[in-house]
């Protein structure tokens, strides 16, 4: 039995998240989402070099998209114990970013070394996610109307007053059709489904339920998220064409095989942060101030079940005192 991590990581993977969105926050609406990840990229690396852990990439980000990256297998943090797995998405909505749009956050989750599913050769699955109020009313064989009835049942709603979350894509037309032939609420969303599947287990953001294909490495951050709030998500594999099937069954991943929250992320010594770039309903944005900036972020710890969210205020005259990093493009 290994002994548990007594401390909070999740305060100083706090550090990294606010870190990676203020130097993101500078490129919101200029149009350039490889400059804006790039920005956020450095900052969290420069961030997590003074984190107590001795951790590996083993969800980064860039691969899918050809970006600047937090590469899987790079050795992060200063070396000491614990021994982790960490999975990042420096901003998990570039291109919101980049657009000015809405839900762009910067986050981070660790847990204990080979907690951690690692998707490989295939970067999308087909997922379902809720929040703690409907946790063991899913499940992702059956069919969208029975699922939304069985959600409006755990949480006491009508199928009616139910909203789901679902990525504004061709691929899911049908999805969509089907949930209106239910009568339940759509609400579409661009990009960034971390923010999305986040927002069914989180209060007032007015969501039940995230629904549709999504990326796989965004899968498992939010699947720690999920453990240590609570709910729950549900996923499985989906291959764009039969040569990405191919080469994903070689290396011996299962395209029938249900993935659940605990398959995604196993133990309960996870750690997740968030910080918001652009405004949301999940967190605020980054705001500038005359001598510096304000950060919204989310800190969870699966073990104890803790959700804080943390308002910061940064003065960049003295970080800039510590610190090689300029927050500023």
């Amino acid at each position: 039995m290994r002994k548990p991590m007594d401390r909070n990581l999740a305060f100083e993977l706090v550090r990294v998240t606010e870190a990676a969105a203020l130097n993101a926050a500078h490129w919101m609406g200029r149009g350039d989402r490889e400059a804006a990840d790039k920005a956020a990229v450095d900052a969290m690396r420069f961030a997590l070099q003074s984190v107590d852990m001795d951790g590996i990439v083993v969800i980064g980000e860039g691969e899918k998209d050809e970006a600047p990256m937090l590469f899987n297998g790079e050795i992060i943090g200063n070396g000491s114990p614990p021994l982790v797995d960490v999975a990042v998405d420096p901003v998990d909505g570039t291109t919101l970013l980049a657009k000015g749009l809405p839900n762009a956050i910067s986050a981070i989750a660790i847990a204990e070394r080979g907690a951690m599913f690692k998707p490989v050769n295939v970067f999308y699955m087909n997922k379902i996610a809720v929040g703690p109020e409907a946790r063991g009313a899913i499940d992702i064989r059956l069919s969208v109307a029975e699922n939304l009835h069985r959600i409006a049942e755990a949480k006491g709603y009508r199928v009616e007053d139910i909203t789901v979350v679902v990525l504004d894509r061709e691929r899911h037309a049908n999805l969509v059709q089907e949930i209106r032939d239910v009568g339940a609420r759509i609400k579409m969303i661009s990009h960034g489904d971390i923010a999305g599947g986040l927002m069914p287990a989180l209060e007032n953001t007015g969501t039940d339920v995230l629904m549709g294909i999504g990326g796989a490495p965004e899968a498992v951050i939010t699947g720690c998220a999920l453990k240590c709030l609570g709910g729950e998500i549900q996923c499985q594999l989906y291959p764009r064409d039969e040569e990405e099937k191919r080469r994903a069954e070689e290396v011996g991943m299962d395209f029938d095989r249900i993935l659940y929250t605990d398959d995604l992320v196993s133990g309960d010594d996870i750690f997740f942060a968030a910080t918001g770039v652009t405004e949301g309903e999940l967190l605020r944005a980054v705001r500038y101030t005359a001598s510096g900036a304000k950060t919204s972020s989310l800190a969870v710890r699966a073990r104890s079940g803790t959700m804080r969210f943390i308002e910061s205020t940064h003065n960049f005259g003295k970080l800039l005192r510590i610190s090689s990093l300029k927050y500023e493009s």
